[in-house]
């Protein structure tokens, strides 16, 4: 069967498998229950699994892997692993065969252990502590799951086999990367000495279907009436900042929020990983470059900041700022892209501006505090602040507008808030999303703008009791 499906393909490229050494394997003749079946510990089927795939690395035509049907490359993979499981005295049932094969094809083709999980759509985050130990976040909510790997050096070679797609590295050198799947997931993984229980990696799973803003009120993240005052600003063109802690949700809404930017204007992203899903048609992304082995090479999103400036871009969008670039996207902002967006990790939306002061700090230029604040306060005009609740829902906590400088103080006032009313038997949160019953001052600028929006929906309303 082998021999005749060479055959087949030699015009093209060359059997999958190096039949050569194996030219007389049959197919797996396990479809019944074996007699006396030997159950496998988990260990022992680890330990399996791995001599078949380090079998199977000896026999694999590399080269033209990617070119045969997936049908056709189990097939194969099945009826080596059956003739090799055979020689070596093991019984396995039917069906603990299948999910062998299964788990084969996982660590040939894809990231092993990790790939029912990625298949997984109710999985946000796969979080794994060290080679036995593999959580996930579900529904808000983290729980441990069954699937391990066989030991460290079985996890480094998936972590390696990540990062190494993408043009990155990982070693003693340069213990921790952040990288990508080819979905857009965003990986972060790091190893001895710095992770002392041995290597770590943590997966946020790239979305499929992009939460919209629509979604993401059906989801109650926020009430209609806040998702129109998003659109209407971004329309507007004002600068908004977005908010919040680790898994709120900051990169969900820039993307649900960038989603009301004009398809003909030219934006430009730049992120660590790229991760970012717009659905505008003239977009550019850029993505920053650690250093090469020598050290050498690395690429900052300052670097790439800078650079954008000079791309004509109608809009920016920086995907979080964590250090000196801070203070070129603020001047952006206030140099003519308007209605620029960024994230950046805080507790509140007062904290947020702290946070940016602080980054501005980083330059190393010895700036007044006033001037600063100052370049603040004219840059960003709108400051969302996301929260991940105990229940495990991300909700939009305020959207609060900047209203200038009073001395040294940036003035902020909040348009909507989410008020907590306490919390239900099954441990849901409850609470409203409401107008604080301040007009923002922008509100003629959305007028001049030409943008039609309801001053009515600014009126306080009291929480239901």
């Amino acid at each position: 069967m082998f021999n005749e499906y060479k055959s087949r393909q030699s015009k093209k490229h060359s059997n999958v498998l190096k039949l050569e050494r194996h030219s007389q394997v049959e197919p797996p003749k396990v479809a019944g229950a074996q007699t006396d079946p030997i159950d496998v510990d988990l260990q022992g089927h680890l330990e399996l699994k791995s001599r078949l795939h380090g079998a199977l690395l000896d026999r694999l035509n590399l080269s033209v892997i990617d070119k045969v049907e997936r049908s056709e490359l189990k097939r194969q993979i099945a009826a080596l692993a059956s003739n090799l499981i055979e020689v070596e005295g093991v019984h396995m049932r039917s069906d603990a065969f299948s999910t062998l094969v299964e788990e084969l094809m996982h660590e040939v083709m894809g990231l092993g252990p990790l790939e029912p999980l990625l298949a997984d759509p109710s999985i946000n985050d796969i979080l794994v502590n060290s080679y036995d130990q593999v959580f996930v976040e579900r529904f808000g909510l983290l729980e441990r799951t069954k699937a391990r790997f066989r030991d460290e050096r079985h996890l480094l070679r998936i972590i390696d086999k990540i990062v190494t797609k993408v043009g990155r590295r990982i070693d003693e050198s340069q213990p921790w990367v952040d990288a990508r799947l080819e979905d857009g997931s965003r990986v972060n993984a790091i190893i001895r000495p710095c992770s002392v229980d041995g290597p770590a990696l943590s997966i946020r799973k790239f979305s499929r279907n992009p939460l919209t803003m629509k979604r993401l009120v059906d989801q109650n993240a926020l009430d209609d009436q806040a998702a129109s005052l998003l659109k209407a600003l971004v329309e507007a063109r004002l600068n908004i900042l977005i908010s919040g802690g680790t898994g709120s949700g900051k990169t969900t809404m820039l993307n649900a929020v960038s989603s009301f930017i004009d398809e003909s204007q030219r934006i430009v992203t730049i992120e660590d990983a790229a991760e970012l899903q717009l659905q505008q048609e003239h977009v550019v992304r850029l993505e920053t470059r650690p250093p090469n082995a020598e050290g050498q090479g690395v690429i900052s999103q300052r670097d790439l900041v800078r650079n954008a400036l000079r791309m004509r871009p109608d809009r920016i969008i920086v995907g979080e700022v964590r250090g000196a670039e801070c203070f070129d996207m603020l001047q952006a902002m206030n140099t003519g892209h308007d209605g620029s967006m960024t994230t950046v990790h805080a507790n509140t939306a007062r904290d947020a501006l702290s946070r940016v002061e602080q980054m501005v700090t980083m330059l190393g230029v010895d700036l007044p505090i006033k001037t600063i604040r100052s370049q603040i306060s004219s840059a960003i005009h709108i400051v969302i602040q996301l929260s991940r609740l105990s229940d495990g829902s991300r909700r939009v906590i305020s959207v609060s507008e900047i209203t200038g400088m009073e001395d040294d103080t940036i003035t902020l006032q909040d348009i909507f808030v989410y008020k907590r009313r306490g919390k239900s038997s099954d441990g849901t949160i409850l609470g409203d999303f409401l107008p604080t019953g301040i007009r923002p001052k922008c509100f003629d600028q959305l007028v001049v703008a030409g943008i039609d929006i309801d001053p009515k929906m600014f009126m306080r309303k009291e929480v239901r009791p």
